[in-house]
């Protein structure tokens, strides 16, 4: 990806503070502009189902005050040849849960019709390969839609301080490959490669040290990752396209 490209999808955002936003009662100007500007993109509200009902605002469907509104998510979890796992640090720009430790990409789907397609959950494929490029720097043809697989889907609920929250029809995502990163630091402050072996002594050390791990990904870390993550070699067999998970 041309690194003049990679500049623009970055810093091709609103900048100062969007119309629609000048009538509520949220104070943005603490924010970063940039990540204000993100609050603009329109989400796929969704019901307990997962139908689509609408669109909403990003900002709409994270505030508390709303709900939030459930919507659609995803959770990319990308591992290397050597089975290490990807983790990186949300920036302290970012407006929701910032400082946390998290998986490897999370992040929406938009209401459009390239993202909203259901076949084989290619939309959200899409927009994890869309999120991965503007937040890690991961070239497109470094992470074909090919390589990704749709494991399950999580319906979860949590707040981020008194303002923001998520309430999130998550798609989980796996894919394996050696990635080359170049980190976009308005997003991600610090990445790690964590081991299988290793994940639980991670888990501790940003206990011990004061450093969050996002409500979704403890939720995926107790339940099923680490079966999915021993079992790469046959993620066939493990998906549940089916079935919902509630938390």
């Amino acid at each position: 990806m041309p690194m003049a490209r990679l500049d623009k999808l970055r810093i091709a955002q609103p900048i100062g503070f969007v119309k629609r936003f000048l009538n509520t009662k949220v104070d943005l100007r603490k924010y970063d502009p940039t990540q204000v500007g993100l609050m603009n993109e329109n989400c796929i509200a969704v019901n307990e189902n997962d139908h689509v009902t609408g669109q909403i605002s990003k900002m709409e469907c994270h505030l508390n005050e709303n709900g939030p509104p459930l919507h659609r998510a995803f959770s990319l979890f990308l591992f290397n040849s050597n089975k290490e796992l990807l983790m990186q640090k949300r920036a302290s720009s970012k407006i929701t849960f910032p400082g946390f430790y998290t998986n490897t990409c999370c992040s929406h789907p938009l209401f459009c019709e390239r993202e909203m397609d259901d076949t084989d959950a290619l939309g959200i494929k899409k927009a994890a390969q869309r999120r991965a490029l503007y937040e890690l720097g991961i070239p497109e043809e470094q992470l074909p839609i090919s390589l990704m697989q749709y494991i399950t889907r999580v319906h979860y609920k949590a707040p981020s301080g008194e303002l923001w929250g998520e309430h999130e029809i998550d798609y989980v995502l796996f894919a394996q490959q050696d990635v080359k990163l170049n980190v976009n630091k308005n997003e991600v402050s610090e990445v790690q490669w964590v081991s299988l072996e290793n994940l639980q002594d991670f888990m501790d050390k940003c206990m011990i040290s004061g450093t969050p791990l996002t409500p979704w990904f403890q939720l995926i870390a107790k339940t099923q990752l680490r079966n999915w993550w021993s079992n790469l070699h046959r993620l066939n067999d493990l998906c549940d396209h089916k079935n919902i998970t509630r938390f």
